[in-house]
C-alpha cells in the first residue's frame, strides 16, 4: 500500500460541540472526524453541519486527516450535508455510515465529483460498515468507486445488528465463550465477537489497497482496556483505531508504535537477507528460524510503522 499519512488515532468529536471540535484540532490523534451522525441529535443537524464547515475553514488542523461522518444515505439530511461540503478544500474525506449497498456509495460519489469546484481532486469516501449486511457486501464496497479510500468497522452498530447480547461497544459478551466437557473441568475459554468481522474488512481493504479502520473501545476511561483492544488492531495489520475521547489518544497511539524489541528484530532480519543476497542466496537462518522474503517485508513493514 501506497504511503500515506497516519491514521492511528481517529478521533470522533461532534461537530456542533464547537469547543471539543477546537480541542480535537490541538489533540495529538493523528485523524478527527466531526460528527454529524449518531453524536447529533435531529434538532441540530443544521447547526452542527454549518459548525463543521466552519471549523474546516477557521481552525489549525496540521497534518491531521480531516474527515466529517455524514448522515446515512436514506437520512433527509444527506443532501444538503454533500452540497455544503464537497468543494471545502480542507476536507479530505467523507465518512459514509451504514454503508451496505454499492450504488449508494456511487451515487454519493458522483455528487461530491459534480459539486469539487475548485478542489484539485474530489473529497475521498470513507465507509463505515457496521451491518451484516455491510459486511456481507463489503468486496464490491471496496471496489465500487475509485474516490473509496478506507474502511471502518463500526462495532456498536455491527454488533446490534446481529443480535449480540452485549451493551458494551467493541467488547465481546461475557457470554461468549467455549465451555469444555466435565472430563475438562469444564473449563472456559473466551471467545472474540469481533474476530471475523475484523478480519473480513481488513482483508476486503487490503485487496483494494486501503486504509482500515478499527472501531473504538467503548470504555474511555479504561486506559488498559483501550490500549489492549488497540494493540489487538495493531497487531492484526490495520492502520488505525477510531476512539471516542482524548484519553484514549495516548494509549491508542502506543499501541500501534512498534516497541523497541520489534523494531530492533525487523531491523536484523532486513540485514540478515542483505547478507544472503549478497552471497547469492534467498533465505538464511537467523537465531534457529529460517528467513525468507516474506519475512522481510513483514519486518520492512514494522520498521515503517515505527518511522
Amino acid at each position: 500500500m501506497a504511503h500515506q499519512r497516519p491514521t492511528r488515532a481517529y478521533l470522533a468529536v461532534p461537530a456542533h460541540r464547537t469547543r471539543l471540535v477546537a480541542k480535537a484540532a490541538a489533540s495529538m490523534a493523528d485523524a478527527v472526524f466531526m460528527d454529524l451522525e449518531d453524536a447529533v441529535p435531529p434538532s441540530e443537524k443544521s447547526l452542527a453541519l454549518g459548525e463543521a464547515v466552519q471549523a474546516l475553514a477557521a481552525l489549525d488542523w496540521g497534518n491531521k486527516r480531516v474527515t466529517v461522518r455524514i448522515n446515512a444515505v436514506d437520512s433527509p439530511f444527506i443532501t444538503e450535508e454533500i452540497r455544503a461540503l464537497a468543494a471545502l478544500p480542507r476536507l479530505d474525506a467523507l465518512i459514509v455510515p451504514k454503508a451496505e449497498r454499492a450504488g449508494d456509495i456511487v451515487a454519493i460519489a458522483d455528487q461530491l465529483r459534480a459539486g469539487a469546484g475548485e478542489r484539485a481532486a474530489p473529497v475521498a469516501l470513507e465507509l463505515l460498515i457496521e451491518t451484516a449486511l455491510g459486511l456481507v457486501n463489503v468486496d464490491a464496497l471496496a471496489a465500487c468507486h475509485d474516490s473509496v479510500a478506507a474502511l471502518h468497522l463500526g462495532v456498536g452498530d455491527f454488533a446490534a445488528s446481529i443480535g449480540a447480547r452485549s451493551s458494551d461497544i467493541g467488547v465481546s459478551p461475557d457470554g461468549y465463550r467455549h465451555v469444555g466437557s466435565a472430563q475438562s473441568g469444564y473449563a472456559t475459554a473466551p471467545l472474540d465477537l469481533f474476530a471475523y468481522p475484523m478480519m473480513r474488512l481488513l482483508v476486503a481493504a487490503r485487496a483494494r489497497g486501503l486504509i482500515a479502520i478499527d472501531g473504538p473501545c467503548g470504555a474511555f476511561r479504561d486506559a488498559r482496556l483501550t490500549e489492549s483492544s488497540a494493540q489487538k488492531a495493531a497487531a492484526m495489520g490495520f492502520d488505525g483505531k477510531q476512539v471516542i475521547h482524548p484519553d484514549q489518544i495516548e494509549p491508542t497511539l502506543r499501541a500501534f508504535m512498534p516497541s523497541e524489541q520489534e523494531l530492533e528484530e525487523a531491523r536484523r532480519i532486513v540485514e540478515a537477507m542483505e547478507q544472503a543476497e549478497a552471497q547469492g542466496q534467498g533465505a538464511v537462518t537467523l537465531d534457529g528460524k529460517m528467513i525468507d522474503y516474506a519475512n522481510v517485508r513483514m519486518a520492512r513493514r514494522i520498521i515503517e510503522l515505527g518511522s
